[in-house]
Protein backbone atom coordinates (compact mmCIF):
# COMPACT_ATOMS: atom_id res chain seq x y z
CA UNK A 1 0.00 0.00 0.00
CA UNK A 2 1.40 3.39 -0.95
CA UNK A 3 2.00 5.94 1.75
CA UNK A 4 1.02 9.56 1.56
CA UNK A 5 4.20 11.13 0.20
CA UNK A 6 2.85 14.67 0.47
CA UNK A 7 3.00 16.17 3.93
CA UNK A 8 0.35 18.80 4.46
CA UNK A 9 -0.37 18.81 8.19
CA UNK A 10 -2.17 16.94 10.94
CA UNK A 11 -0.92 15.13 14.02
CA UNK A 12 2.79 14.32 13.82
CA UNK A 13 3.51 11.54 16.31
CA UNK A 14 7.08 11.16 17.62
CA UNK A 15 7.75 7.70 19.02
CA UNK A 16 10.63 6.18 20.96
CA UNK A 17 12.03 3.29 18.94
CA UNK A 18 13.64 1.94 22.12
CA UNK A 19 10.28 0.94 23.58
CA UNK A 20 9.62 -2.77 23.80
CA UNK A 21 8.47 -3.59 20.30
CA UNK A 22 5.07 -5.13 21.02
CA UNK A 23 4.23 -2.21 23.30
CA UNK A 24 5.38 0.28 20.66
CA UNK A 25 3.36 -1.40 17.92
CA UNK A 26 0.24 -1.48 20.10
CA UNK A 27 0.57 2.21 20.98
CA UNK A 28 1.20 3.15 17.35
CA UNK A 29 -1.75 1.12 16.13
CA UNK A 30 -4.10 2.90 18.54
CA UNK A 31 -2.86 6.29 17.35
CA UNK A 32 -2.83 5.36 13.66
CA UNK A 33 -6.39 4.09 13.60
CA UNK A 34 -7.45 7.36 15.23
CA UNK A 35 -5.96 9.55 12.52
CA UNK A 36 -2.27 10.32 13.06
CA UNK A 37 -0.77 11.73 9.84
CA UNK A 38 2.99 11.21 10.28
CA UNK A 39 5.22 9.09 12.51
CA UNK A 40 8.81 9.83 13.46
CA UNK A 41 11.11 7.36 15.23
CA UNK A 42 13.83 8.59 17.56
CA UNK A 43 16.50 6.72 19.54
CA UNK A 44 17.83 4.93 16.46
CA UNK A 45 21.44 6.14 16.67
CA UNK A 46 22.60 3.11 18.66
CA UNK A 47 23.37 0.40 16.10
CA UNK A 48 22.89 -2.43 18.58
CA UNK A 49 19.45 -1.04 19.42
CA UNK A 50 18.56 -0.76 15.74
CA UNK A 51 19.50 -4.39 15.25
CA UNK A 52 17.18 -5.37 18.10
CA UNK A 53 14.08 -3.75 16.62
CA UNK A 54 12.27 -4.42 13.38
CA UNK A 55 11.96 -1.01 11.77
CA UNK A 56 10.35 -2.54 8.71
CA UNK A 57 7.60 -4.03 10.87
CA UNK A 58 6.91 -0.57 12.31
CA UNK A 59 6.91 0.94 8.82
CA UNK A 60 4.60 -1.76 7.48
CA UNK A 61 2.08 -1.04 10.23
CA UNK A 62 2.13 2.68 9.49
CA UNK A 63 1.93 2.08 5.75
CA UNK A 64 -1.28 0.12 6.26
CA UNK A 65 -2.76 3.47 7.23
CA UNK A 66 -0.90 5.28 4.41
CA UNK A 67 1.16 7.11 7.03
CA UNK A 68 4.83 7.88 6.26
CA UNK A 69 7.56 7.09 8.76
CA UNK A 70 10.59 9.33 9.25
CA UNK A 71 13.70 8.71 11.29
CA UNK A 72 15.29 11.30 13.52
CA UNK A 73 18.72 12.24 12.07
CA UNK A 74 19.89 8.69 11.28
CA UNK A 75 19.48 9.02 7.51
CA UNK A 76 21.75 6.02 6.84
CA UNK A 77 18.80 3.77 7.72
CA UNK A 78 16.79 4.92 4.70
CA UNK A 79 18.45 2.60 2.20
CA UNK A 80 18.28 -0.37 4.59
CA UNK A 81 14.63 -0.08 5.58
CA UNK A 82 11.15 0.94 4.48
CA UNK A 83 11.56 4.33 6.14
CA UNK A 84 10.13 7.18 4.09
CA UNK A 85 12.28 10.09 5.19
CA UNK A 86 14.48 11.82 7.71
CA UNK A 87 13.98 14.63 10.21
CA UNK A 88 17.07 16.69 11.00
CA UNK A 89 17.50 18.47 14.32
CA UNK A 90 19.85 20.95 12.64
CA UNK A 91 21.19 21.75 9.19
CA UNK A 92 23.44 18.84 8.10
CA UNK A 93 26.73 20.17 6.76
CA UNK A 94 26.91 17.34 4.21
CA UNK A 95 23.35 17.47 2.91
CA UNK A 96 24.34 17.24 -0.76
CA UNK A 97 26.36 14.13 0.00
CA UNK A 98 23.45 12.68 1.95
CA UNK A 99 21.05 13.23 -0.95
CA UNK A 100 23.44 11.61 -3.41
CA UNK A 101 24.03 8.59 -1.20
CA UNK A 102 20.36 7.65 -0.70
CA UNK A 103 18.99 5.56 -3.53
CA UNK A 104 15.35 6.51 -3.27
CA UNK A 105 13.14 9.56 -3.00
CA UNK A 106 12.67 10.55 0.62
CA UNK A 107 10.80 13.09 2.74
CA UNK A 108 12.70 15.76 4.64
CA UNK A 109 11.95 17.90 7.66
CA UNK A 110 13.95 20.03 10.05
CA UNK A 111 13.64 21.58 13.49
CA UNK A 112 13.76 25.36 13.79
CA UNK A 113 13.71 27.52 16.89
CA UNK A 114 14.03 31.25 16.31
CA UNK A 115 16.62 31.16 13.53
CA UNK A 116 15.01 32.25 10.28
CA UNK A 117 18.17 31.27 8.39
CA UNK A 118 17.12 27.66 8.91
CA UNK A 119 13.75 28.49 7.35
CA UNK A 120 15.47 30.07 4.36
CA UNK A 121 17.77 27.07 3.95
CA UNK A 122 14.92 24.55 4.18
CA UNK A 123 12.95 26.52 1.63
CA UNK A 124 15.91 26.57 -0.78
CA UNK A 125 16.36 22.82 -0.32
CA UNK A 126 12.65 22.16 -0.96
CA UNK A 127 12.08 20.47 2.38
CA UNK A 128 8.67 18.93 2.99
CA UNK A 129 8.06 20.67 6.32
CA UNK A 130 9.57 22.69 9.16
CA UNK A 131 8.91 21.97 12.84
CA UNK A 132 9.22 24.80 15.36
CA UNK A 133 10.33 23.75 18.85
CA UNK A 134 9.61 24.43 21.62
CA UNK A 135 6.35 26.32 21.84
CA UNK A 136 5.91 25.73 25.57
CA UNK A 137 8.15 24.36 28.33
CA UNK A 138 8.45 20.59 27.89
CA UNK A 139 10.29 17.72 29.55
CA UNK A 140 10.60 15.89 26.21
CA UNK A 141 11.77 18.94 24.26
CA UNK A 142 14.09 20.33 26.90
CA UNK A 143 16.92 20.93 24.41
CA UNK A 144 14.84 23.46 22.47
CA UNK A 145 14.62 27.15 23.24
CA UNK A 146 11.15 28.65 23.42
CA UNK A 147 9.97 29.88 20.04
CA UNK A 148 8.54 33.37 19.75
CA UNK A 149 5.16 33.35 18.04
CA UNK A 150 6.38 36.27 15.94
CA UNK A 151 9.14 34.04 14.52
CA UNK A 152 6.60 31.71 12.96
CA UNK A 153 4.65 34.61 11.48
CA UNK A 154 7.83 36.00 9.93
CA UNK A 155 8.76 32.53 8.67
CA UNK A 156 5.51 32.33 6.74
CA UNK A 157 6.63 35.38 4.76
CA UNK A 158 9.65 33.36 3.60
CA UNK A 159 8.05 30.08 2.57
CA UNK A 160 4.81 28.17 2.07
CA UNK A 161 6.32 24.91 3.39
CA UNK A 162 3.95 23.32 5.92
CA UNK A 163 4.72 24.34 9.51
CA UNK A 164 4.41 22.04 12.49
CA UNK A 165 4.84 23.16 16.08
CA UNK A 166 6.17 21.03 18.91
CA UNK A 167 7.09 21.08 22.56
CA UNK A 168 4.78 21.16 25.55
CA UNK A 169 1.58 21.25 23.48
CA UNK A 170 -1.41 19.71 25.22
CA UNK A 171 -5.18 19.77 24.97
CA UNK A 172 -5.48 22.78 27.28
CA UNK A 173 -2.97 25.10 25.60
CA UNK A 174 -3.29 24.17 21.92
CA UNK A 175 -5.89 26.94 21.49
CA UNK A 176 -3.11 29.48 22.12
CA UNK A 177 -1.67 28.54 18.72
CA UNK A 178 -4.77 29.68 16.83
CA UNK A 179 -3.16 32.90 15.58
CA UNK A 180 -0.21 31.08 14.00
CA UNK A 181 0.11 29.88 10.38
CA UNK A 182 0.62 26.22 11.29
CA UNK A 183 -0.62 23.06 9.59
CA UNK A 184 -0.06 20.56 12.36
CA UNK A 185 1.35 19.74 15.76
CA UNK A 186 4.01 17.28 16.85
CA UNK A 187 3.26 15.26 19.96
CA UNK A 188 5.30 12.76 21.98
CA UNK A 189 4.18 12.01 25.54
CA UNK A 190 0.79 13.69 25.08
CA UNK A 191 -0.26 10.69 23.00
CA UNK A 192 2.30 7.95 23.63
CA UNK A 193 1.93 8.38 27.39
CA UNK A 194 -1.86 8.58 27.39
CA UNK A 195 -3.96 5.91 29.07
CA UNK A 196 -6.47 5.98 26.21
CA UNK A 197 -4.35 6.70 23.14
CA UNK A 198 -7.18 6.38 20.62
CA UNK A 199 -9.46 8.84 22.38
CA UNK A 200 -6.61 11.23 23.17
CA UNK A 201 -5.50 11.26 19.52
CA UNK A 202 -9.05 12.04 18.39
CA UNK A 203 -9.20 14.89 20.91
CA UNK A 204 -5.96 16.34 19.56
CA UNK A 205 -7.32 16.17 16.02
CA UNK A 206 -10.53 17.89 17.08
CA UNK A 207 -8.62 20.71 18.77
CA UNK A 208 -6.19 21.02 15.85
CA UNK A 209 -9.06 21.37 13.41
CA UNK A 210 -10.29 24.35 15.39
CA UNK A 211 -7.09 26.30 14.79
CA UNK A 212 -6.20 25.24 11.23
CA UNK A 213 -7.87 24.83 7.88
CA UNK A 214 -6.14 21.49 7.21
Amino acid sequence: METNKKITGGIYLIANAALEQELLLNKLNEALKSGVSIVQLYNTENESLVQSIDINLICSLCHQYKVPVLVNNNWSLLDRTLLDGVHFDKIPIDFEEIKNSINKNFLTGITCSNDLEIVKWANEQHFNYISFCSMFPSSTANSCELVAFETIKKAREITQIPFFVAGGINLTNINQLAALPVSGIAVISGIMGAIDIANTTQNYITELNKITTI
